[in-house]
């Protein structure tokens, strides 16, 4: 059961971080670009993009707060033992690692979100 609320908050982590980047930096990388248009394009496709940069504070907060609950769970499990059995094992191990470079990305896009919604207009004034 825990190893699903685990994957459970991975992905809730993962999708969440991602949501910053398509607030956030997805925007000023356009624009940045000199792709505005696209950008344009993008938004009168898909108006809900808008939401979510309307609502960074929310959309960055229970980002925030599901990475921190699974890196706690992560380092809660991070010694926990792994069945017995060889091939049990090993994706045992393999499960671990891989829930970690899913962290670890998940914290890196959450960095670039915030840096873009963030520091960079604070930095800006």
């Amino acid at each position: 059961m825990e190893s699903r609320k685990e994957k459970l908050l991975a992905g809730l982590s993962l999708a969440t971080s991602a949501s910053t980047l398509v607030c956030c930096a997805m925007p000023a990388l356009f624009v940045t670009l000199g792709a505005g248009a696209t950008l344009a394009g993008l938004v009168s496709s898909f108006p809900q993009l808008v939401w979510f940069t309307e609502q960074k504070q929310w959309v960055f907060g229970i980002a925030g707060l599901l990475l921190l609950a699974g890196g706690w769970l992560q380092w809660r499990a991070r010694h926990a033992p792994c069945p017995v059995e060889p091939g049990a094992a090993r994706a045992c191990l393999r499960m671990r690692r891989g829930g970690r470079i899913i962290y670890g990305f998940s914290v890196l896009l959450y960095l670039t979100g915030f840096t873009f919604a963030f520091v960079i207009p604070y930095l800006m004034k």
